[in-house]
């Protein structure tokens, strides 16, 4: 198995934008077929793309959280998926987003910052601010903000020296431009890579998109992938050029 390092790091990097279908298991089967004919490195898929947020069959949603992530594990070998399910813990809902790699769950972080406009707070109970750090897989320091997460400054201050920041989002198409205005905001001032995937849904902003630390994005809303080449080498010029401490 190739190990990456922030010294040898040379990745393709897939963003997904699809739309949501009706059909959790379709929607699993279209992850789980990317996966399997992707050459993708790193592939991040929107906030709860499998089952929408469906707070009417709530339940149902929670089910197959264990029935979705026994069959990812399967297919997710020596590359990173990122996603978020609904899981159910005692009596309580949490969005958790799930990190796979090499056939493992390395990272599980539940959704802090609940979306009060979407009611998210009626259905879901919050989870760990302390959760919210980089983690490293083989060397590359990684973190999660989980869509409106991407709005808080002291969440920015807790991820700083994350090499590559990945946004699972459902962020409404009203306030598309504050999704990428924040998220291009956030690679500059971290100085890190980060990857955003979006819904394509009609009232979401698609906006899914690679950008790079000195502020380069790489987006198109027509596309249901966005997959981009990135080298952690430019990590080290761009921090070597503005140095922040």
């Amino acid at each position: 198995m190739k190990k990456y390092t922030s010294q040898n790091g040379n990745f393709l990097v897939a963003t997904l934008q699809p739309k949501t279908a009706l059909s959790y298991k379709e929607n699993l089967n279209y992850l789980i077929n990317y996966i399997q004919n992707s050459k993708a490195d790193i592939i991040v898929a929107p906030e709860v793309c499998l089952t929408n947020f469906d707070y009417e069959h709530f339940e149902e949603v929670a089910k197959f959280y264990p029935i979705a992530l026994e069959k990812l594990l399967k297919v997710v070998d020596n590359r990173i998926l990122v996603l978020t399910m609904t899981k159910k813990s005692g009596s309580d809902f949490f969005n958790e987003a799930v990190v796979i790699y090499n056939h493992q769950v390395i990272h599980q972080q539940a959704k802090y910052k609940l979306f009060k406009l979407g009611n998210e707070e009626n259905y879901f109970r919050a989870g760990d601010k302390e959760s919210i750090v980089p983690f490293e897989i083989e060397g590359v320091k990684y973190a999660i903000l989980i869509c409106f997460e991407l709005r808080f400054k002291e969440l920015w201050k807790q991820i700083e020296g994350a090499d590559i920041i990945l946004i699972p989002a459902r962020w409404g198409l009203s306030r598309k431009e504050h999704l990428e205005v924040l998220a291009r905001a956030l690679a500059i001032m971290n100085q890190s890579f980060v990857v955003v995937s979006n819904s394509a849904d009609e009232d979401m902003a698609s906006s899914s998109a690679i950008i790079y630390p000195w502020g380069e994005f790489f987006a198109n809303d027509n596309l249901e992938v966005i997959e981009k080449k990135i080298e952690l080498k430019e990590l080290k010029r761009v921090r070597r050029l503005i140095k922040m401490d």
